[in-house]
């Protein structure tokens, strides 16, 4: 029974830890596509300087 307990313990923490997991990845990915944007702007206003 005890066992049991700790088990579903164990199984509830690695669900909370593939969560964060996942926010992070999620996250670096939205930072990913900001700079991509910034790169864009960047890239136009070379263009309209030219």
């Amino acid at each position: 029974k005890e066992l049991l307990v700790r088990e579903r313990e164990r199984e509830r923490e690695r669900e909370r830890e593939r969560e964060r997991e996942r926010e992070r990845r999620s996250r670096e990915r939205e930072r990913e596509r900001e700079r991509e944007r910034e790169r864009e702007r960047e890239r136009e206003r070379e263009r309209e300087r030219e």
